[in-house]
């Protein structure tokens, strides 16, 4: 595998992913991973998930959400003070691994991700002596990617020990007969022409509250998440709406769920003050109920004043939100010889 270094910096690198689909296509990915330099022995202990004594490695995939990529080195750095191998992976058509001509976050099915997210872990237990036992892998996800990690998670038991959801994409505003209205209207058309453009009316509220470039403190690449999000495409929303649907059926996940979302929302047509410290994307409260369908052991943490991402909101919000996943983590990792 060969490793490079990545666009944030030196204390990353990355490596492309390429994986086939029961479909036959061959997609490529690119996992980041975390290598802080200047951590020493410690840090790099963590970033190559070495186990302390008689400890299990640990590692976190993270997810990131539609039309987005890994940029939160702050979360990285997170991950690897807890003692944890920080993984993140640009989905295809995502970020790093967005191609010229490609659709920008396209997919027809959420279950053509498998593949990738698959491959991923295989690299991650590839690092790690042969003498060791193979490493304790975290999934993480955020939005999209919360509700991509969900599914894969239910599909491939065994293969992760804990499931942290930043506010996942579970269900559409409202209620579920919101998707299933929308999900009779749009599949027809994805049927016959699954890349056709649906006109929405275009919102930048979200990437105005985070993007230093607008009013927010994020450093964002615009060819890698555009401030208006890429066109949304009849495949793409048929497959979100296939895939709530799922998780509203139940997706019986047998291990540790953590989800973390804001207190409120706020969306609208027009900019408001409020958006600055609520979701200004999903329906926190639909999402909070949909959790309950993810599996048997389901935390909820609501964070007040977090913004959709709660990773990016304001220092001290996000300060909230990292406490309250160390003391989850404590909870959830120590039980079985983790290190947190």
């Amino acid at each position: 595998m060969d490793w490079v270094p990545d666009i944030l910096g030196d204390d990353f690198e990355a490596c492309t992913v390429a994986a086939s689909g029961p479909d036959g296509v061959e997609r490529t990915a690119t996992l980041v991973r975390h290598v802080p330099r200047a951590g020493g022995a410690a840090g790099g202990a963590a970033a190559s998930g070495t186990a302390a004594a008689g400890r299990r490695p640990r590692a976190v995939l993270f997810l990131h959400g539609w039309s987005d990529y890994f940029f939160n080195a702050e979360l990285a750095e997170f991950w690897t003070g807890q003692g944890f191998a920080f993984f993140a992976l640009d989905m295809h058509n995502h970020g790093r691994s967005l191609h010229a001509g490609a659709h920008g976050g396209y997919v027809a099915d959420l279950d053509d991700y498998d593949a990738e997210i698959t491959a991923a872990v295989g690299i991650i237990a590839s690092l790690h002596p042969v003498a060791e036992a193979p490493p304790a892998v975290a999934l993480m996800g955020h939005s999209t990617g919360g509700l991509i990690a969900a599914l894969w998670a239910s599909r491939h038991r065994g293969k992760v020990s804990q499931l942290i959801l930043d506010s996942p994409w579970l269900e559409m505003h409202g209620s579920p007969a919101v998707r299933r209205a929308a999900r009779t209207m749009v599949e027809p058309l994805a049927r016959f022409r699954p890349e056709a453009v649906i006109r929405l009316p275009e919102r930048g509220f979200y990437w105005r509250s985070i993007s230093s470039a607008a009013e927010g403190e994020w450093t964002l690449d615009d060819s890698y998440r555009p401030p208006r999000a890429f066109p949304v495409r009849a495949g793409w929303l048929s497959a979100v709406l296939s895939g709530q649907s799922r998780v509203a059926r139940g997706l019986n996940i047998d291990v540790p769920i953590l989800v973390l979302i804001s207190g409120a929302s706020a969306t609208g047509m027009f900019w408001k003050e409020s958006m600055r410290r609520t979701d200004a994307v999903l329906d926190v409260n639909t999402i909070a109920l949909r959790a309950l369908s993810l599996g048997r052991t389901v935390t909820l943490e609501r964070i007040d004043g977090a913004l959709h991402d709660v990773f990016l909101s304001a220092p001290c919000v996000r300060a909230d939100a990292y406490a309250r996943l160390a003391r989850w983590l404590r909870a959830y990792v120590l039980d079985d010889g983790g290190a947190a």
